[in-house]
């Protein structure tokens, strides 16, 4: 349990020297309570005091890192149940399963088809996170092989070793253990010997129980004896009781403070229906696992996952926004080419781009800055303006691009024609309402 800010003021230097940011040592105590400030904002605190203080001062939940370089994944370090509050910081991390009996070179074209799952959404690039290697021969040399496999033709790509024989786990270790694979997992039965070899290779540890009361138990040991970086798993393998405890985990972390459940959580899905794959494994993107496991990833599979992934962790205050600019679609665009205007908020963006490119013309689109709002929206908030796009006309290099000095207004803000005439100097023509219409537009008013 966390401490309340007048514990923690009493373990305060008292000097109210503001140094902190807060006016008062009070102030910067219930700050820290409430997991809104650093105790290194206070250069006055004592050791003694520090250490005693490190419970309250830590995130509600660790940031755990599995593997090294630039596909590293790092999860936890979340701070509120829902994103409104104020948002999630590390996305979900999606991996898929593999059992050593295949041998090596299935293993290795398996994870080949893994790692190459890559897919382009609102100029963003969607991928997948870790590859599990499960020893399901129970032999320390297959295990060993097949991780080398898998490493091998998945370079970069984080792993999940699954194993509950200490000796297996060793060899996979030996193999890949730089690398800083997830271990999975320390149990009731073999958690020191797990504790001692994650402790030895610096790699973060999952741990499973049965039921929440023995996963903070279990928790509790696995940190004590000296492994700071965990992942909870509490057993369950049934879609309604998983959910609950992962909603649980969440909450005794956040909201009580409970250190055994401050750290990542880890699900697997079991159904056998590859659509109802997709469906639980949705469940747990939403609520609350930071790694799911799944045995299957066709990508008509992984792409709805990856899709939801991403809408739940954009920040729902800072939408998702492109460079405003002077676009060239659909190819080179020439000086005789159109002219199209639209905001800069990214779903707009790549659905205008879709269609110009569909109306098989090359055209200029000149992006306008409204803070990653929709045409309607900014034009409501006054981020979409006559002053605003003549001035891009003015700026963005326009008139050395284009001769004929047209510029097509998206037409559910025809209203504002006029005036961008008047300031921009340009000719204004009114297109489509949607931009689904721009191929018909091109073909019938372009030029006419």
């Amino acid at each position: 349990m966390g401490l309340t800010g007048l514990e923690i003021y009493k373990l305060l230097p008292k000097k109210n020297c503001r140094e902190c940011g807060p006016p008062t040592c009070l102030a910067f105590a219930m700050a820290l309570a409430a997991g809104k400030a650093s105790l290194d904002a206070c250069p006055y605190v004592s050791d003694e005091a520090r250490a005693a203080l490190e419970s309250a001062s830590a995130p509600p939940i660790k940031l755990v890192t599995i593997g090294t370089g630039e596909r590293k994944l790092d999860i936890g370090d979340e701070t509120v149940l829902f994103r409104h509050d104020k948002t999630f910081f590390h996305e979900t991390g999606l991996g898929f399963e593999l059992g050593d009996a295949e041998g090596p070179q299935v293993l290795a074209e398996k994870a080949r088809d893994i790692w190459s799952l890559d897919f382009e959404r609102v100029g963003q690039h969607l991928r997948v996170n870790l590859i599990g290697v499960r020893s399901d021969t129970g032999e320390a040399s297959a295990f060993g092989e097949a991780v080398k496999a898998v490493a091998r033709a998945a370079p970069g790509l984080p792993l999940v070793l699954m194993a509950e024989d200490p000796g297996v786990m060793k060899a996979g270790l030996e193999v890949a253990g730089a690398a800083r694979p997830l271990i999975y997992a320390a149990t009731g039965d073999n958690w020191e010997a797990m504790a001692g070899l994650a402790r030895e290779a610096g790699c973060p540890v999952a741990v499973r129980g049965r039921g929440l009361d023995e996963l903070a138990d279990l928790a509790m040991k696995v940190a004590g004896a000296g492994c700071k970086d965990l992942v909870l798993d509490s057993g369950s393998r049934r879609l309604s009781r998983t959910l609950a405890d992962l909603t649980q985990i969440r909450r005794l972390a956040i909201k009580k403070k409970f250190r055994p459940f401050g750290y990542p959580t880890i699900a697997f899905v079991t159904s056998e229906d590859p659509q109802l794959q997709v469906a639980e494994a949705g469940v747990y993107v939403a609520k609350y696992a930071s790694i799911v496991m799944m045995r299957s990833f066709e990508r008509w599979q992984v792409l709805p996952l990856v899709t939801l992934r991403q809408n739940i962790y954009t920040d729902p205050q800072k939408p998702i926004q492109v460079e405003p600019k002077l676009y060239s679609i659909g190819g080179e665009a020439g000086p005789d080419a159109p002219l199209y205007v639209t905001s800069n908020f990214s779903l707009t963006f790549f659905t205008v781009q879709g269609d110009i490119e569909a109306s098989k013309v090359p055209s200029h689109l000149l992006v306008i800055d409204t803070e990653g709002t929709s045409v309607l929206t900014a034009w409501a908030a006054g981020k979409f303006t006559a002053e605003k796009i003549a001035d891009a006309l003015a700026t963005s290099g326009a008139a050395d691009r284009v001769r004929h000095r047209k510029v097509v207004l998206p037409g559910y803000v025809a209203a504002m024609s006029g005036k961008l005439e008047e300031k921009s100097g340009w000719e204004v023509l009114v297109g489509p309402r949607e931009s689904s219409g721009i191929p018909s537009f091109v073909k019938t008013r372009w030029g006419a």
